[in-house]
């Protein structure tokens, strides 16, 4: 598993600087915990003496990097029919404070702003990937210090439910959606677009050859 960003993927700070994926150090655990969310919902049993390779690129940052590459990491697995366990769904939340109050509404899907620092202390971000029909946790982290047990309950908590809830209908929705214009293209009543700028290139240059031979 390899995550890699764009040069412009970065929404603030110097975009001339493009992080390395074989020695930033985030990347590098960014990339093992995607592989070992991926090994819990892959059904490997089923691949004795096989590999599979993930590689993700982030073309837009603003926050939530990894919990958007799972996601996608588990769309793509679904695309191309490798048996899974479970939809691997991820989101990440957290205070808008330092964490030292638990009855604090927390926030889901953050974006950059959100997962910056907060009046000089780090602000309390719990990233988490779970299977939702198994309300198994595949991940969760939190690197904040904080208050009580409480708090990290509290922040997870809200995480899981955006899981079950929001992200979960999402990715059922995409995946409904493209396997809907999958089965009409098989059967014909859907028209794919590559195919239909083909077949207008191929009549535009008609059209300048019959035009041609008439002038000539």
């Amino acid at each position: 598993v390899t995550v890699k960003t764009a040069p412009f993927a970065s929404m603030g700070g110097d975009r001339r600087v493009v992080s390395n994926a074989t020695t930033d150090r985030r990347l590098l655990e960014q990339s093992i915990q995607l592989q070992r969310a991926m090994e819990a919902a892959i059904q490997l049993h089923l691949f004795p003496k096989s590999k599979f390779e993930i590689s993700v690129w982030i073309l837009q940052d603003d926050g939530s990097r990894l919990m958007a590459a799972m996601n996608a990491t588990t769309l793509a697995l679904v695309d191309a029919g490798i048996p899974i366990h479970d939809l691997v769904c991820a989101c990440s939340a957290g205070l808008s404070n330092s964490g030292d109050d638990s009855s604090t509404t927390p926030l889901v899907d953050l974006n950059r702003k959100e997962e910056s620092s907060f009046g000089g202390q780090p602000a309390v971000v719990v990233p988490c990937a779970m299977m939702p029909s198994r309300d198994t946790v595949v991940l969760a982290q939190c690197e904040a210090r904080l208050g009580s047990t409480k708090v990290l309950e509290h922040v997870l908590g809200a995480a899981r439910m955006a899981c079950k809830t929001v992200v979960l209908d999402a990715m059922q929705a995409a995946i409904r959606e493209h396997a809907t214009g999958i089965l009409k293209a098989r059967s014909g009543q859907y028209t794919v677009v590559q195919n239909e700028m083909i077949m207008m290139t191929k009549q535009s240059e008609q059209e300048q050859e019959e035009e041609f031979m008439s002038i000539s």
